[in-house]
């Protein structure tokens, strides 16, 4: 793959990243690799192609355009899911140990992590991960090389914004592995392993992707230990992710800055709107001035991002709402080009702190005034009915 500059914007680096060699006659794209085992009679390495479950030139392109985006040493690590690279992740959770994990987290991640907690042998301990003194306290209270921080900002689905430079500095300096997933932000908004972080970990599925056409998951670290731990996970528990599938994580992760441009300003203008609607009782994106995490995300992102919340007075409105919109698609997941409404306490597991009327919104990169105009008649059919 070609090597780019350091200095490259990440609007050039998701363009250019993971391009062939130039040469006269040269493909532009990477081809599809579709091989399961590849000659070879030496020593072999982690990193060399053997067998398609440890590695493949499928896989490369993306896994260097992703780890220049993140500003990683190492190059990322692609699984079959998000799930999959979270599962990963938790193995690094040694048994006896503690994972410091946010209350409001993706709930496919809280529920792996009373799984795996269970099963192997660790404490699972939920805190509020806005409230930085209560997490410090957490980092305190737990033997740190045993010890495992997980870090979502902003949390999905409540959008709150944690404090991420204190406290991966307060987990470096306790001597704490730090995971975080930058799922939501995408590392055009913020960049983890810059900071300290030892671990990020991606729903590629969403933004990176952005089609809602592939499911995959990827982690990245600029750690060599990590890595290989990480690497030997995907390997033997066989998490891995089709070539063609990563291909098509390529094509998406192309056009990650303009969808992001669009959607972001989608997103500000819908939340704006629903701030001041009179069927609305509390709306919720950072890049609202009067949002709690306002301060902290324009301090430590360099965007807002396309997620908004809404509430509205009770569950059976939310509900009616998803129901009645046309333009937007009542779905689960996010980051793909459509907009998605979802009532998130619809999923039994969702945790019972988010409220009842709770709406999330993935904003897409349709016309704005067309999402507004649906969104609002379906808030006030909901309200009126």
């Amino acid at each position: 793959m070609t090597s780019r500059e350091s200095s490259h914007a990440p609007e050039t680096v998701v363009v250019e990243a993971g391009r062939p060699q130039r040469s006269n006659g040269s493909s532009v794209n990477p081809p599809i690799e579709l091989s399961s085992t590849f000659v070879g009679s030496g020593e072999t390495d982690h990193g060399d192609y053997v067998y398609g479950r440890f590695s493949t030139p499928g896989w490369t392109p993306f896994e260097e355009a992703l780890a220049e985006l993140e500003h990683a040493a190492l190059p990322g690590l692609v699984f079959g899911s998000g799930l999959a690279a979270i599962a990963a992740a938790l193995s690094l959770v040694p048994r006896g140990g503690t994972l410091i994990m946010p209350r409001h987290s993706y709930q496919g991640s809280l529920e792996a992590a009373g799984e795996v907690a269970q099963r192997s042998g660790f404490r699972l301990a939920t805190v509020d991960i806005v409230d930085t003194a209560v997490v410090v306290d957490a980092l305190d209270d737990v033997e740190a090389v045993s010890a495992v921080l997980w870090i979502e900002s902003p949390t999905n689905p409540m959008l709150e914004v944690a404090d991420v430079p204190a406290l991966i500095s307060a987990a470096r300096d306790r001597g704490i592995l730090t995971v975080f997933d930058n799922t939501f932000a995408t590392p055009l908004l913020q960049t983890p392993l810059d900071l300290g972080a030892d671990v990020v970990v991606h729903s590629v599925t969403k933004y990176l992707a952005g089609h809602s056409d592939v499911v995959l998951g990827a982690a990245l670290t600029n750690n060599e230990e990590l890595h290989k731990r990480l690497h030997d996970e995907r390997s033997l528990r066989g998490a891995i992710a089709g070539p063609f599938e990563v291909w098509l994580a390529l094509r998406g992760l192309r056009t990650l800055s303009v969808r992001m441009e669009r959607a972001q300003a989608n997103a500000a203008l819908i939340a704006e709107r629903l701030s001041s609607h009179p069927n609305v009782t509390e709306t919720r994106y950072p890049g609202l001035s009067e949002d709690p995490g306002h301060e902290r995300a324009a301090a430590q992102m360099s965007g807002f991002g396309a997620m908004v919340a809404f509430c509205v007075e009770t569950a059976q409105q939310a509900t009616a709402v998803a129901e009645a919109v046309r333009v937007w698609t009542p779905a689960t997941s996010l980051g793909g080009v459509e907009s998605l409404i979802e009532r998130r306490r619809r999923n039994a597991s969702e945790a019972e702190s988010v409220p009842d009327g709770f709406l999330r919104l993935s904003v897409g990169i349709e016309h704005a005034d067309d999402l507004w105009n649906d969104l609002d008649a379906a808030i006030r059919a909901a309200h009126s009915a």
